[in-house]
């Protein structure tokens, strides 16, 4: 099967124009847009069950907690989750690692110790460990790269000596790699480290089952996803989060609270402390219907088809002029397509698509240990999605010309 034809037309963004042209979107890596069944479940929370959740006896209130709940529960079907009380509401993927970092990592964390990421992850999976270490006096250690954007794990039997956890991303948002997380994972438990997987990339993307993935941790974040924003999700095995102490304190996370001290709420509450953002959990849940009903095997293959599209494409026009970074096969990644062309900065590059209605993104992309990895100040990134099709991709193409034109030195 395949993705419908008018796929489009679900997105209300993509029905505008910029600067004269229709508006081509291609910065899901950055953030997706939304489906109208999303915006309107949001809405639709505000105009009919708008109350606090797991506080109020009256209707409405356990109307708003039945369907953040329910959402809760989808999600942990999207993801293979044994249990939907291992889905831990965050802000963001961002929020969910430092959550790891400072309940996991501040509890099991110190001299001697090893936390192993990789050259390719985000700020994200990288800041939240140098702030612990910076504390708790443990070791930060690196998997490096292969010349073509896979990771290189020809020394990780050596790079695992010593480490308690193992922290890497699924799939690269720079560079698109899809990385062999349960081979990894595998090799991390073998030494009795623990794997935790940046999913930010990946879950919005392919099928997802976190007990095939070796997972012991995942994030990921919803406006990537089709969701909103300000939504995230960490998930974990059970034993692990109730581990783990809280995170935040405050209001919901707890059962007790005395003088002396308090008692932790069962999960997931215990690492939601205060009001959820009740709207932004019910969009998420509705977006994750949206994509289940597309098939998210054929999410991916839509993918691999336009992502391999792509690449032909804009090799065969440009050839040595164009260099497009990772992996030059489109089943070995996502479709994310950061890209040099000529000597354009990345950021004139961006302007000038801009004036034709085309939207990437130019930058560092979070990822500036990766960037100096590559020789490079940034990219411009083209990030593909399932409202993408071939005449995206040809109206990017054709852009790039009139782009060296004008900055033709």
């Amino acid at each position: 099967m395949s993705l419908p034809s008018d796929l489009k037309s679900n997105f209300p963004l993509l029905s505008q124009t910029v600067n004269g042209h229709q508006i081509i979107y291609l910065d899901s890596a950055s953030s997706s847009q939304k489906p109208t069944v999303v915006i309107e479940a949001m809405n639709d929370y505000y105009r009919t069950i708008n109350a606090n959740v797991h506080r109020g006896a009256y209707e409405i209130a356990a109307q708003a907690t039945e369907a953040m709940e329910r959402a809760r529960a989808r999600l942990a079907t999207f993801i293979g989750a044994p249990s939907a009380n291992e889905i831990v509401f965050t802000k963001n993927a961002t929020e969910s690692f430092n959550l790891i970092a400072r309940s996991w990592g501040g509890d099991n964390l110190g001299p001697g110790d090893v936390v192993l990421i990789s050259d390719m992850e985000h700020h994200a999976n990288i800041v939240p460990w140098q702030i612990l270490s910076a504390e708790k006096g443990f070791e930060l250690r690196w998997i490096p790269l292969t010349s073509d954007g896979h990771l290189d794990l020809s020394q990780l039997d050596r790079l695992l000596d010593g480490v308690k956890m193992v922290s890497v991303t699924a799939m690269s948002n720079v560079l698109g790699t899809l990385n062999p997380i349960r081979e990894i994972a595998d090799r991390a438990h073998s030494v009795g480290a623990l794997m935790a997987v940046d999913g930010s990339q990946y879950v919005p993307h392919l099928p997802t089952d976190v007990v095939e993935l070796g997972a012991d941790l995942l994030c990921f974040t919803g406006h990537k996803m089709c969701g909103p924003t300000g939504i995230g999700v960490l998930w974990g095995r059970t034993e692990l989060l109730e581990a783990m102490p809280p995170f935040l304190g405050g209001g919901e996370m707890i059962l007790d609270v005395r003088r002396d001290g308090f008692t932790p709420n069962e999960l997931p509450h215990k690492f939601e402390a205060g009001t959820p953002p009740i709207a932004e959990i019910i969009g998420l849940g509705a977006a994750v219907d949206f994509l289940e009903s597309l098939g998210m095997s054929n999410v991916r293959q839509h993918e691999i088809d336009l992502t391999d599209y792509a690449l032909r494409v804009l090799n065969d026009r440009y050839g040595e002029e164009l260099t497009i970074h990772g992996p030059p096969n489109a089943s070995e990644r996502g479709g994310v397509l950061s890209i040099q062309y000529q000597d354009v900065h990345p950021h004139d590059l961006s302007q000038v698509l801009d004036q034709r209605g085309i939207c990437v993104r130019a930058g560092h992309h979070c990822a500036k240990p990766l960037m100096r990895e590559l020789g490079v100040g940034a990219t411009a990134r083209a990030s593909l999605y399932v409202y993408n099709d071939e005449a995206d991709i040809d109206a990017l193409t054709a852009s790039l010309a009139p782009a060296g034109e004008l900055f033709a030195r």
